[in-house]
Parts: C-alpha cells; sequence; structure tokens
C-alpha cells in the first residue's frame, strides 16, 4: 500500500534569505537524521548555483554532493529519483503530482511576490491531491 508524501513548506515572511541559502542550512539539519536528499530542478543555471553554495556555504563541514551523482548524500538533479527513500526538495515551478513516490517533498519560498504566487499555485495543487501541507513561516 502506498502512502502520500509529507508536503512542508519553508515560507520566508520577513526574511529575504535566498532559496539556495536556506535549503543548504535545511539540508544540513536533514542529513543528521535522513542519508539521502534529492534536489529536484529542470533548470541547469539553477542547478550550477545549487552546487556553488553547497560547496561554499559553510567553511566547516562538507556535504558530499553532485549534479546527477546519485551515489552522493545530496544529488541535484532535472530527473526525478526513481526510489522513494529521498527527501525531495522541489526548485521547480510547479507541485509533484507523483506524492505517493517520495517519503517527504519540501518547498522552500523566497519572500518575494513572484515566489509566494508560485507557491500558492503549489500549495493549491497538493491541496487538490487531498494532501494538508505543513507550513513552517520564517
Amino acid at each position: 500500500m502506498s502512502t502520500q508524501a509529507q508536503i512542508s513548506f519553508y515560507l520566508f515572511e520577513n526574511s529575504t534569505e535566498r532559496q539556495v541559502e536556506s535549503a543548504c542550512r535545511l539540508c544540513r539539519k536533514i542529513l543528521n537524521q535522513h542519508p539521502k536528499v534529492w534536489w529536484y530542478c529542470d533548470n541547469a543555471e539553477m542547478q550550477n548555483e545549487l552546487d556553488e553554495k553547497l560547496w561554499t556555504f559553510d567553511p566547516t563541514s562538507f556535504i558530499p554532493h553532485g549534479i546527477h551523482l546519485e551515489n552522493s548524500a545530496v544529488c541535484i538533479s532535472e530527473e526525478l529519483p526513481s526510489s522513494n527513500d529521498w527527501i525531495v526538495f522541489n526548485f521547480n515551478n510547479h507541485a509533484l503530482e507523483q506524492t505517493q513516490e517520495f517519503r517527504h517533498i519540501i518547498e522552500i519560498i523566497e519572500n518575494n511576490e513572484i515566489a509566494k504566487q508560485i507557491g500558492r499555485e503549489k500549495f493549491k495543487m497538493y491541496r487538490r491531491l487531498g494532501i494538508a501541507p505543513r507550513t513552517f513561516k520564517l
């Protein structure tokens, strides 16, 4: 029997922190409890930005990662993972409809009007799929 993923929205209401920075911090925390994080991103420029940020965001620790490297702790890819043991950060502009295929989907919403509108549409889509996303306001 398949179950639907847990969906978490991290909404920046007052902070101007960028999505890539918050993703790195949140990812570091998640990796302490879960060894596999997938960053789903279909934009090559954004993939490179995420890759670069993981190299530089914390000079005292390294998070093993790579673009299309499924054997890394963090895999950055425009493809979705083939197994459900990944926690998926969704960096695309649409909700993931395959919610039963993943354990947890994370949406990070920056504090700007375009990002908020995309976030609202994603939230509505998850609700239409019968999921009640959790929201963490930061």
